[in-house]
């Protein structure tokens, strides 16, 4: 038991002032003789005796009353120790990540903890609070219930590391004040539990699903494409206890295109195949009915109409290899020989190849390097006989590095950087055992540019920086064999592709995602992607022939989107949620020291409102100097 005004407990001191007018009574007895009578005597030391027990009960009385009286005006209570501190600082983290659809015992797990907190929060103090998308710093609670009802789900969830350093600068740096965080989530993920601060009394409300269930459509992709039919397939996965049987609707431009179903029995997921007309684009989306998680019952995507990436080759070697590449499909190639070359048509390209020059003319090279500037694509392969003067003025300005003296010797091309971009997606596996291709004599470079192809002994074979690619030996049918190799194909026609990226199928928001847009514009023009509600400005670079566009997490919901120019539709682009938060996998809570846990919102505001109740008695002592002082009269009254 404490007291709020401990002081006035000194006013016990006085009680000794009624014990001493008692022992030391000021009153005078006058002894009066009798006569010798026993039995007059007998009855004076009886009624003397009971005179003396009624004073000392009398007495017991009044110094109960008189010290209940002081210990009420000392107000005592009782509390533990944090609820006696007054000064604390409250911050909440809510989960509003997209596995928080799921439904607990009273509906989705975040629309049932928004309401219980709306309904929680109370008082004139001030708290801070944030979730996986936003942040507030010291509002009210009438500002909090203003906004929490508000809050949506956001496609990013934080790992508990990242809640404990958001939540330390969320708190004031007074050490002085009780800090308290309160963590609301379903912890979906297995990212690990990290220790919490000491500084902080951590509270967790872990909400949990009353199915763990979920189908899901994961992704799409292109199976196979020619100029007007596009083959895509969609795979499809289930979590838990769910239908084996799953329909999947196919919409273009919103309209119900096809229907088909995906039998999930082995390995919980199944893939189907559409054909589609995309000689004029498609922009569709795949959908399933589910009643599970919801964000990843769509899949958004686009296939743009064609358009052709403008090659041109500068030939002094011989080409046909380069026209059987570029000549058809999705290029319009254009080769020209370096004694009639159009110098205005270079700035107008996607891709050049230098196909084998035996010098590179000064007036060439200053051309080469604005066009490079001007984000322009470039692949370098020099002549046996190569002027190294020339070329090394050419690929020094372009950071490639220098060409040495030609040496000649004959060599395996035996190494691929499996993990470079031009070549990810092209082996299933990364193989050792084909028939390497060779060369008779080389070009050693000092470079640092990346290695994309190596000869045996590890020295680059081709090397690329930014855009700009660069051969260490002629390709020429007397040099090498490279051309009739499994390895030309992929090579010089992602060399063209990546000069160009084109968007893809779709995007994933929160990802660094480029790609460039085919058009020209002037100074102050700008591209807007939007759909039917919302639009946002990407970051863009602007090229010679196109817009470099990169984007992470400006698109706030998924779908399809348009990009514009001053309200002119360019092209699409597709946006998905990552599909992680469709896993399942939940943390076990047991064996996290140090926290408090509750299962409910309301069951955890319930033990923090109990844990922080100051219970006062002051009323209890004022009724006890009452109830004294009535036994004091019933004493005086009738006790004989």
């Amino acid at each position: 038991m404490q007291f709020k005004h401990p002081e006035i407990l000194y006013a016990l001191l006085l009680l000794l002032i009624p014990i001493l007018i008692h022992l030391f009574q000021l009153r005078r007895f006058q002894k009066v003789d009798f006569t010798n009578v026993a039995f007059l005597k007998k009855v004076t030391i009886q009624t003397r005796k009971s005179s003396q027990l009624k004073k000392w009960l009398t007495l017991l009385m009044r110094l109960l009353a008189l010290a209940c009286v002081v210990l009420a005006f000392a107000q005592p209570y009782s509390a533990n120790k944090l609820a006696l501190n007054t000064e604390k600082e409250r911050v909440i983290y809510l989960d509003n990540s997209f596995s928080m659809q799921l439904k607990g015992p009273n509906g989705p797990l975040f629309e049932r903890a928004k309401q219980q907190l709306y309904e929680a929060i109370d008082g004139d103090s001030k708290l801070s609070w944030f979730t996986n998308s936003a942040s507030r710093r010291n509002v009210t609670h009438t500002n909090f219930k203003n906004e929490v009802l508000s809050i949506d789900y956001a496609q990013n969830q934080l790992s508990i590391e990242a809640v404990f350093l958001k939540a330390q600068e969320l708190f004031t740096s007074d050490s002085s004040l009780a800090k308290e965080l309160i963590v609301i989530s379903d912890f979906q993920g297995n990212t690990p539990l990290s220790s919490p601060n000491e500084d902080m009394d951590i509270k967790v409300v872990h909400l949990k699903p009353v199915a763990i269930s979920n189908v899901s459509i994961d992704t799409a992709y292109i199976v196979s494409k020619n100029s007007s039919l596009t083959q895509l397939a969609v795979e499809v996965s289930g979590n838990g206890e769910v239908n084996n049987t799953i329909a999947v609707s196919l919409f273009k431009n919103g309209q119900l295109m096809a229907k088909s179903s995906a039998d999930i029995t082995e390995n919980n997921s199944a893939q189907l195949i559409f054909d589609l007309e995309t000689e004029n684009g498609f922009v569709g989306e795949f959908r399933i009915t589910d009643s599970y998680l919801n964000y990843d019952n769509s899949l958004f995507f686009s296939i743009n109409t064609p358009k052709k990436i403008k090659v041109m080759s500068i030939n002094e070697g011989e080409s046909n290899y380069l026209q059987r590449l570029y000549g058809q499909g999705d290029y319009d190639y254009n080769q020209q020989g370096i004694g009639n070359l159009n110098y205005n048509e270079i700035p107008n390209q996607d891709f050049i190849v230098l196909n084998e020059l035996i010098e590179i003319p000064a007036s060439l090279v200053n051309a080469l390097v604005n066009y490079k500037n001007a984000g322009g694509s470039l692949c370098i392969i020099p002549a046996v006989s190569a002027k190294l003067n020339s070329y090394n003025n050419l690929i020094q300005k372009l950071g490639l590095g220098t060409l040495n003296a030609l040496q000649l010797q004959s060599k395996q091309i035996t190494n691929i950087n499996f993990s470079h971009p031009l070549y990810i997606d092209v082996f299933e596996k990364e193989v050792t055992n084909f028939q390497y291709p060779k060369v008779n004599s080389y070009y050693p470079l000092t470079t640092t540019a990346t290695s994309m192809l190596s000869f045996e002994d590890r020295k680059p074979f081709v090397v690329q920086k930014d855009k700009t690619y660069l051969f260490a030996a002629s390709l020429n049918l007397e040099n090498s064999n490279f051309k009739s190799s499994p390895l030309v194909v992929p090579t010089l026609i992602n060399m063209a592709q990546f000069s160009l990226p084109m968007p893809e199928l779709y995007y994933e928001i929160g990802k660094q995602n480029t790609f460039a847009i085919p058009v020209k514009l002037s100074q102050d023009e700008i591209l807007t992607i939007k759909d039917s509600i919302q639009s946002f400005i990407p970051l863009q670079q602007t090229k010679a022939n196109s817009v470099q566009i990169t984007t992470m997490d400006e698109a706030v919901n998924a779908g399809n989107f348009s990009i514009e120019n001053n309200g002119e539709f360019i092209e699409n682009v597709s946006y998905n949620f990552s599909r992680k938060e469709s896993e399942l996998r939940y943390q076990n809570l047991e064996d996290w020291e140090d926290v408090t846990t509750a299962n409910s919102v309301q069951e955890m505001f319930d033990e923090i409102s109990e844990a922080n109740q100051i219970n006062s008695f002051w009323k209890w002592f004022v009724i006890f100097a009452v109830i004294f002082l009535l036994l004091e009269m019933l004493i005086l009254k009738f006790y004989k």
